[in-house]
C-alpha cells in the first residue's frame, strides 16, 4: 500500500495524551476540557476512539466505563446518546463523541487518533469502529491521523480514507503485559506489517526504544513517535531516538 505523508508539524509538536489530562483540575482524560487545554498551550492532541452500541466513535480509552466513571459495563453496552450523557469522573461533562472533538479542535493543532482495537487479538475481525471514525473524517480541514496497534484495522483505513496519514502504535509485546498469545506478541513486535498497511509513522513503547528495528525505520525516514512520556528527564533520554513524544503529567517541551 502507498503510504500517505504525515505533514511534519506532527514531528515538531509533542502530543497530548488523551489530551492534557489533569483531573486535579478538572480535566479527565479525552475530555472536552483536556481538549481545550492542549490547544491553549500549543500542544498536539492524541486521543483514543471506542464503539458505543450503535456504532458511534465515541472519544473514550478504555473498553469498559468503570475506571473514568461511575457506570459500571463495557462501552458497547450503550448507545452513543447515554455515553454522551455518562459524566466523565473528575469533569462536568459526558463522554464526548469524535465528530464533537474534530468540530472542537477544528485544525488548530495536529490530532492523532488512536483506534482502539476491537477484534481482542489483533486481528482482523474490525470494520464498524474504523467505518465510523472515517465517516466523522469527512470534511475534516486540519493535520489529522489515525493509529492503531491492530495492523487490520490501520489497512482498513487505507481503504476507507486513503487521504488520511496512518501509523501504527507499537510496543515491546512483552508476553506478561499483554492478552495475546506468545506467537502474535512475537509477530507484531518487529512491525512486520509497516509498509503493507501504507503507515507513515509509529508510535513506539518509550522503554523499547533501542529495539533495531525502531532504528531502521528511523533510518529508512520514517518520523517516530513514541509513548507515554511522563517526565522531562524521560523526554530528554526519548528524543535521542524520536522525533516527538506522547506525554502525561508534566509540560513536553515545545521549541524542541
Amino acid at each position: 500500500m502507498t503510504a500517505t505523508a504525515l505533514p511534519p508539524v506532527f514531528a515538531a509538536t509533542p502530543l497530548a495524551h488523551r489530551a492534557l489530562h489533569d483531573v486535579s483540575q478538572g480535566r479527565p482524560e479525552n475530555s472536552r476540557a483536556a481538549i481545550r487545554a492542549a490547544i491553549a498551550a500549543g500542544y498536539g492532541i492524541e486521543i483514543d476512539v471506542q464503539l458505543s452500541g450503535d456504532g458511534a466513535a465515541m472519544v473514550f480509552h478504555d473498553y469498559h466505563l468503570e475506571r473514568l466513571t461511575d457506570v459500571q459495563g463495557a462501552v458497547q453496552l450503550f448507545n452513543a446518546d447515554q455515553l454522551r450523557q455518562t459524566p466523565l469522573r473528575g469533569g462536568d461533562e459526558g463522554i464526548p463523541d469524535l465528530p464533537e472533538v474534530l468540530a472542537l479542535v477544528a485544525g488548530q493543532v495536529p490530532l492523532v487518533i488512536e483506534i482502539k482495537d476491537q477484534d481482542g487479538e489483533m486481528g482482523p475481525n474490525i470494520g464498524p469502529l474504523e467505518r465510523a471514525v472515517a465517516f466523522a473524517l469527512e470534511g475534516y480541514v486540519g493535520d489529522v491521523a489515525v493509529m492503531s496497534f491492530n495492523p487490520h484495522s490501520v489497512a482498513m483505513m487505507q481503504e476507507l480514507a486513503p487521504h488520511i496519514p496512518r501509523g501504527i502504535v507499537t510496543s515491546s509485546y512483552r508476553t506478561s503485559e499483554w492478552p495475546l498469545s506468545s506467537d502474535t506478541c512475537d509477530y507484531l513486535r518487529e512491525i512486520p506489517d509497516y509498509d503493507r498497511v501504507g503507515a507513515s509513522f509509529i508510535s513506539h513503547q518509550v522503554d523499547d526504544l533501542d529495539r533495531p528495528r525502531v532504528a531502521e525505520l528511523k533510518a529508512a525516514g520514517v518520523m517516530i513517535c513514541c509513548w507515554t512520556v511522563r517526565s522531562a528527564g524521560q523526554e530528554a533520554q526519548a528524543r535521542k531516538v524520536a522525533d516527538t513524544v506522547t506525554f502525561e503529567g508534566y509540560n513536553a517541551t515545545l521549541d524542541a
